[in-house]
């Protein structure tokens, strides 16, 4: 039976509750809002990273309702931001996750590379790879 009576609602739900359960699976946690706030804050540190152009191409292939989450605050104006170093990137990833969060920023952004990879295209992937700071290729997955 639906959950909501529109299949593309029961979709997204679908979807986002499997990268829900991989993210919690990376951060070894049974925390769904700590989980999903790690998430949201690298999701949002990798948009503002990547330039409007590219930010909207990464948002289109989310599942519709992290693609909300993705979108929400963004100011393209403000974007790409210049994050040269790791530490750097990691301190955005930390101001855009929930101020009450017990999550490492450096797990969330590492975890959220790793959720990404399972669950994205191979070449958008490779493409954010060359978009982000090279230092955090340190947090992503050994598989690349």
């Amino acid at each position: 039976m639906s959950a909501t009576s529109l299949e593309v609602f029961d979709t997204t739900l679908k979807e986002t509750n499997q990268w829900l359960k991989l993210m919690m699976g990376e951060l070894g946690t049974e925390d769904r809002h700590g989980a999903f706030g790690a998430l949201r804050g690298a999701l949002h540190a990798i948009r503002d990273r990547i330039g409007v152009n590219n930010a909207v191409h990464l948002g289109a292939q989310l599942p519709m309702l992290l693609r909300g989450a993705y979108y929400e605050g963004w100011h393209p104006a403000a974007t790409p931001t210049r994050e040269r170093h790791l530490a750097d990137f990691i301190d955005h990833v930390a101001t855009e996750m929930p101020r009450n969060s017990r999550i490492d920023a450096a797990e969330a952004a590492r975890a959220s590379f790793s959720v990404m990879t399972q669950c994205l295209d191979e070449g958008e992937m490779v493409k954010l790879r060359q978009l982000l700071p090279h230092e955090a290729l340190n947090l992503w997955p050994d598989c690349w």
